[in-house]
């Protein structure tokens, strides 16, 4: 026969076996295909499992991951978010264990919601005034680490560790709550200060009705002055820190209904919005 009729049936069964082998593996590809189709349409069982899955936040290398903040504009706000004739209560320079939570009683009995305006180390003294702000449904805003009146005679980086450093030390005091505005000492804003702030998604805070209850003029003249001055806008400054509170507490008592009486319902300042 010769040695080409003698391995003619080796070579055969050979070559069937190689032909079963390319079929299996091209059922195996198909299959997979399949099912990375399936898995990227988000149907069929084990649905996802070949997704690729979200990068976790960066990290600066001190602590859990960043959440970068909520965008919000450089400019001052001055409006609130409810609009029409609501007005916005800011409360300055605590907490203080005496003022503020005589003040978080008057709003709590009115349902009054208000932004505290915090210093930095008085945050981080009384930890228990902040939560209890934040509890009752308040908003927290960064006044700085040491209510510099001046800061805006100051070199950026010093304006940049006086907002910075305060707002670490509210939102650790607040047990995480997030500081949603900025409010300049004396409303010493910058351009910088303003940019420092809403890039960490502080909305700068000024205001429309300044009550002078730091002078300590009286209970009459808070009340009057707010009464006198809603028309230049919404947005009105208490103080519940750096001094004897006592006339603003009363002032505070009395305003509120009033606020109410006259068809202001209180709001938030507004965060988002130029």
């Amino acid at each position: 026969m010769g040695l080409k009729g003698t391995y003619k049936p080796q070579i055969a069964a050979v070559a069937s076996a190689i032909a079963l082998s390319l079929a299996a593996w091209g059922a195996a590809v198909l299959s997979d295909t399949e099912a990375e189709a399936r898995a990227d349409a988000g149907g069929g069982a084990g649905a996802g499992s070949r997704q690729e899955q979200p990068a976790p936040p960066a990290r600066d290398g001190k602590g859990p991951a960043r959440v970068k903040p909520a965008k919000v504009p450089e400019s001052i706000a001055h409006a609130t978010e409810a609009g029409g004739t609501s007005v916005s209560i800011t409360i300055d320079d605590g907490p203080d264990p005496r003022w503020t939570p005589r003040m978080l009683d008057i709003l709590k009995e009115n349902g009054v919601k208000a932004t505290f305006c915090m210093v930095g180390p008085r945050a981080q003294e009384h930890p228990q005034l902040v939560k209890r702000v934040v509890a009752e449904g308040h908003r927290l805003c960064d006044h700085t680490m040491d209510h510099d009146t001046t800061m805006d005679k100051k070199p950026v980086a010093y304006q940049k560790q006086q907002i910075l450093d305060a707002k670490r030390l509210i939102e650790e005091a607040a047990g995480g709550a997030k500081v949603e505005y900025y409010r300049a000492p004396g409303g010493a804003f910058t351009p910088d200060s303003r940019k420092i702030a809403a890039a960490e998604g502080m909305r700068p805070l000024g205001w429309n009705v300044d009550t002078k209850d730091f002078e300590l003029p009286g209970t009459a003249a808070i009340v009057n002055t707010v009464k006198s001055e809603l028309s230049n806008g919404p947005t009105i400054l208490f103080h519940d820190g750096g001094g004897d509170r006592t006339q603003t507490v009363e002032a505070l008592r009395q305003i509120l209904p009033w606020l109410k009486e006259q068809g202001h319902p209180a709001s938030f300042p507004v965060r988002t919005t130029p």
